[in-house]
């Protein structure tokens, strides 16, 4: 079953984000947690449980009005995290919350979905890939500091 995160499922989902992205504490999970509740207007999330309320998975995205790259409308809906654990992955649950979020950006007037992955991470753009996305660029991030001057 698929629903739209919320209090009454954050426990779940705050122990899924802690397994997708363990470098954060719990503690700023819970944080981004509640500022993407905050915002229903900007984030859109949702949570998959088994018929014995057992989360599984989850998807995250938000509406960026910004330009995205390899877009070609603006505002677009971007998928910022998707996860499901390891020992129900093949069983097509990332297809069904990523249908999920795909339905929810229809029925809102929106026409793209975009998403990125690290250059270095084969098995994410693989997964991605897999769902439908194209590659669109590569794109290598610089900065300098001006301090150092």
């Amino acid at each position: 079953m698929i629903e739209h995160c919320s209090e009454e499922n954050q426990q779940q989902w705050l122990a899924l984000r802690c397994e997708l992205w363990p470098d954060d504490s719990p503690e700023d999970h819970q944080l981004d947690i509640d500022n993407l509740l905050a915002e229903p207007e900007q984030f859109v999330q949702a949570i998959f449980r088994l018929s014995d309320d057992q989360a599984v998975g989850f998807i995250e995205a938000s509406i960026r009005s910004e330009y995205v790259n390899g877009t070609s409308t603006t505002p677009i809906v971007f998928l910022e995290g998707i996860y499901v654990k390891e020992s129900h992955r093949g069983y097509g649950i990332a297809k069904k919350l990523l249908q999920f979020i795909t339905e929810w950006a229809l029925d809102n007037g929106f026409t793209e979905l975009a998403s990125d992955a690290l250059v270095s991470n084969r098995s994410a753009q693989q997964f991605h890939q897999g769902l439908g996305f194209e590659e669109t660029e590569r794109v290598v991030f610089y900065c300098k500091s001006l301090l150092d001057d």
